[in-house]
């Protein structure tokens, strides 16, 4: 019988040491595991930290582009005679090559070459007004003809007072060639008579027949089209150049030999003979190593 016991008992030791073992074992690899997923994360936590030091979670920003033109809102408060069409985009204007201008006057079409590269702001607003149709229909309300105003025709105000246009302004983009002298005698008389001893000496621009001008500091829609050589002070009539007349000038020389009128101001500049743009568009011109210069020369002001 104690046999029997003994060995029972040893079987018994026998077992619980295989669950000991076994436990042991268990323990062991649970270690293992706990300390392998520790380093995996400790992996993950330093290499988040580095990349949230590196700027990985930063919000992306998109940049904004910069301003291609800067539109100056006007009120039609301020004015009643403005006319809200909205504004052309600041950016996305083309800014090579040229673009084509088509004025259908009563007398005729007059086809300009806008400057996109050198006045892109200006023939971005008259394409822009131009899809709005605002040059439609609206009437040539101002020729002038003398040596001191030039000789030009201005178009592109819806009410053909002068004091309309859309609610934006925009700057001066491309200045004309300066002249050496002023545009007579008469004129350099008087203009030096009117100096005061400090007072700065004139400066003038010329303007060959056929360039198309904006004053856009005034309005964003008005445009003049000059049908004769003009030398004018800067100082008084100081415009940005858009383009140049390549056809249809003729149409210009008619509406000047009918002559003109006084307007409601007593000024004698109303076109005698009713002008009316009937349609105005613009479309894209020759590509840039094709297109014509639209910069007038300033050797032409010796002659």
């Amino acid at each position: 019988m104690a046999s029997s016991r003994t060995r029972a008992r040893k079987l018994a030791r026998a077992k619980l040491n295989r669950q000991m073992t076994r436990r042991a074992d268990q323990q062991r690899r649970g270690r293992q595991v706990k300390a392998g997923l520790a380093v995996v994360l400790a992996l993950a936590v330093a290499g988040l930290g580095t990349a949230w030091l590196l700027g990985a979670f930063d919000k992306k920003v998109t940049p904004t582009p910069q301003a291609q033109c800067a539109w100056t809102t006007q009120s039609t408060e301020a004015n009643a005679d403005l006319k809200d069409v909205g504004q052309p985009p600041v950016t996305g204007l083309p800014d090579t090559g040229t673009g084509v201008m088509a004025v259908t006057l009563s007398t005729g079409t007059v086809k300009i070459s806008l400057d996109r590269a050198g006045s892109p702001c200006a023939a971005g607003s008259l394409a822009y007004l131009a899809t709005k149709s605002y040059f439609d229909n609206t009437p040539c309300f101002s020729l002038t003809h003398s040596a001191a105003d030039g000789y030009a025709l201005t178009c592109g105000d819806h009410t053909g007072k002068g004091t309309g246009g859309p609610t934006y302004t925009f700057y001066n983009e491309q200045v004309a060639p300066q002249a050496s002298t002023a545009p007579s005698a008469a004129a350099s008389a008087s203009a030096s008579a009117a100096a005061t001893p400090s007072a700065a000496p004139a400066t003038y621009a010329f303007y060959k027949a056929g360039t198309v001008v904006m004053n856009p500091s005034v309005s964003g829609s008005q445009f003049m089209i000059f049908y004769k050589d003009s030398t004018l002070d800067t100082s008084t009539h100081n415009y940005s150049v858009v383009g140049q007349v390549s056809s249809g000038l003729e149409a210009i020389d008619t509406i000047a030999k009918a002559g003109t009128v006084n307007n409601d101001a007593g000024a004698d500049v109303k076109p005698k003979n009713a002008v009316t743009v009937q349609t105005l568009t613009v479309a894209d011109g020759p590509s840039p190593s094709a297109a014509p210069s639209t910069q007038p020369s300033a050797t032409a002001s010796a002659s």
